[in-house]
């Protein structure tokens, strides 16, 4: 495990801007970047004006195919983005009459977005008139000329980065394009799908045609965005938020309902963490093991017992996941034992390959290293074809993946058949014979980098005074939330006098704490055993941790949740 450095984030916007607050939700909101107290107020009405490159043509295509009664074919991506963009665009483009069907690339067979071979697969399927991408397509040049040869339009929706000049579709929806002067960068996929039928339906209903009620699908915008680690600027929190309101009423998809009731949660007290955690990754288990039908199917389902069917399968899928990513996880560590590394002597990168890694779980366990080495992590799996290996790469604040992979690429063209991503995660196939000079040479690249990133920070909010460590400001915080991706929980930090111990199951331990004025409060520390050295003589511990309500028997208690322990 890293070294942690424990560090107080900086202000963005100034503590002074907000009068009506105590001063630590003050000093929260402004190390968050919030600009006003208007910011707090999470009303649909608040959303950014619909100015995207493109949206005009895109929606006077979609338009005119629904009048016409041509037929629609979806192109989604098979991640929870993916899924639930392509379901919102199925549901709503056909509560407005359309002939729409829908497709989903096999990871294992075609890998990512609209190629030339999805472009075939569309046509001889379904033969339709325009095909929409979903969550892609803003990289498939060669896929958008296949599908315009078969005589299809092309409309893209997308919200992935590109340096490149956009394919030469009928029309481009992507805030991320080249151009595109929309002021929020952060939407995921589903959100710019949103942003285009919001903007189709009121199109129609000033022309007087069938429309469909589109702020009934917030849950799914809300489930794919937070579900893609979208960051949570002030327009994504307002629409995850809608979205959460309607989840925690059960006015949502059947399938969510059902997921929720098999992972066992109450929607009512569902907190925006719980999309991330809970409903994305039996989504996203569907694309991972399987095929993303099934995850769509679910979120499609208008019938309570198939939706229940498809959660249950969903929520199998998500523990083979789980079990086939732990033991590549001991496989990878077992490995990085064998090179006999001490954390001092790491690679500034860690590359990893092995033949019979499961291609949908790489991700998860890059992840996984990255968050315990604090280093850029990309794990290989074998392609079907024999000769690609196809790897998954995560990255810590301040290495840009994506850049740092298209750098090797200009560098050594030879080494990456292709790739794509985002800054924190990204995607890339090399030939296997190549694998070992990629390791050398991405290795080589990220050692090239300032040595302070590879120093695992750990940012807090401050110290809280005595006086606001109760039980009130919890629910006090619990009105600033969505909390999320670049809107993190707080999280507090503090020296305590300890006053008692207890360890439970012999694995987590549990605090009595004295502060200074004299209140004592639990704290609980999971599974401290194999995280934290705690000397039981010393009378202190320094603790970064969470605010959180102990809900035991029927009583209600303050308890600080610890994130970290030192002493």
């Amino acid at each position: 495990m890293s070294k942690i450095l424990i560090k107080q984030r900086p202000f963005i916007t100034r503590p002074e801007n907000f009068q009506g607050v105590p001063t630590f939700v003050a000093e929260i909101l402004a190390r968050r970047g919030v600009e006003s107290e208007q910011e707090l107020e999470l009303k649909l009405k608040h959303l950014l004006a619909p100015t995207m490159k493109g949206l005009t043509q895109a929606i006077h295509i979609i338009d005119e195919a629904i009048d016409q009664q041509q037929k629609i074919v979806i192109v989604g991506d098979y991640d929870a983005d993916g899924a639930t963009s392509t379901a919102l665009m199925v549901l709503a483009l056909k509560e407005m009459g359309a002939d729409v069907h829908y497709l989903v690339p096999d990871r294992f067979k075609y890998g990512y977005g609209l190629t030339p071979a999805i472009a075939d697969l569309a046509f001889t399927t379904y033969t339709p008139d325009l095909l929409i991408t979903v969550d892609n397509g803003i990289s498939s040049h060669a896929g958008v000329e296949q599908a315009q040869a078969h005589g299809m339009k092309v409309v893209i929706t997308d919200h992935h980065l590109t340096t490149k000049e956009t394919p030469k579709a009928e029309a481009v929806v992507n805030p991320n394009q080249l151009g595109c002067e929309f002021p929020s960068k952060a939407l995921a996929g589903v959100g710019v799908a949103f942003y285009l039928l919001a903007n189709l339906s009121s199109h129609r209903a000033k022309s007087g045609k069938s429309t469909a009620k589109i702020t009934q699908y917030l849950d799914l915008v809300a489930l794919g965005t937070y579900a893609d680690v979208a960051s949570l600027d002030y327009n994504n929190r307002i629409l995850v938020d809608a979205g959460l309101k309607r989840i925690q009423q059960n006015l949502c998809r059947l399938g969510i309902g059902a997921l929720l009731d098999i992972a066992g949660r109450d929607p009512a007290s569902l907190k925006a963490q719980d999309l991330g955690f809970v409903i994305g990754p039996r989504i996203n288990a569907a694309g991972r093991m399987e095929t993303m039908d099934i995850g769509i199917e679910c979120l499609l389902a208008d019938d309570a017992s198939k939706a229940y069917a498809l959660a249950q399968q969903l929520n199998d899928l998500n523990v083979e996941r789980r079990q086939v990513e732990g033991k590549i996880k001991q496989e990878a560590l077992v490995e990085l034992e064998k090179l006999e590394f001490d954390q001092q002597n790491l690679p500034a990168a860690l590359v990893m390959f092995e033949e019979h890694w499961h291609q949908g779980v790489i991700g998860i366990v890059a992840g996984r290293l990255k968050e315990q080495f604090h280093r850029p992590a990309i794990v290989f799996a074998a392609d079907e074809d024999g000769v690609h290996i196809k790897g998954s790469a995560r990255s810590i604040d301040g290495i840009h993946i994506r850049d740092s992979i298209e750098l090797v690429a200009e560098q050594h063209p030879h080494l990456i058949s292709h790739f794509g991503g985002h800054a924190a995660a990204a995607g890339l196939t090399v030939k296997k014979e190549h694998f070992l000079e990629f390791k050398i040479v991405f290795e080589k690249l990220i050692a090239t980098m300032d040595e302070d990133l590879f120093q695992a920070v750990l940012w807090t909010d401050g110290a809280l005074s005595p006086e606001a460590i109760q039980i009130n400001t919890v629910d006090l915080l619990q009105h600033l939330t969505p909390w999320g991706q670049k809107f993190p929980q707080p999280i507090f930090e503090g020296k305590f006098k300890l006053v008692d111990f207890r360890w439970l199951k012999d694995m987590h331990l549990k605090l009595r704490l004295a502060l200074d004025n004299g209140q004592v409060v639990e704290a609980i520390a999971f599974s401290a055993k194999d995280k934290y050295d705690f000397n039981p003589m010393l009378d202190h511990v320094h603790l970064v941790y969470e605010l959180e309500k102990n809900i035991f028997n029927g009583n209600v208690s303050l308890q600080l949740r610890v994130v970290h322990l030192s002493q």
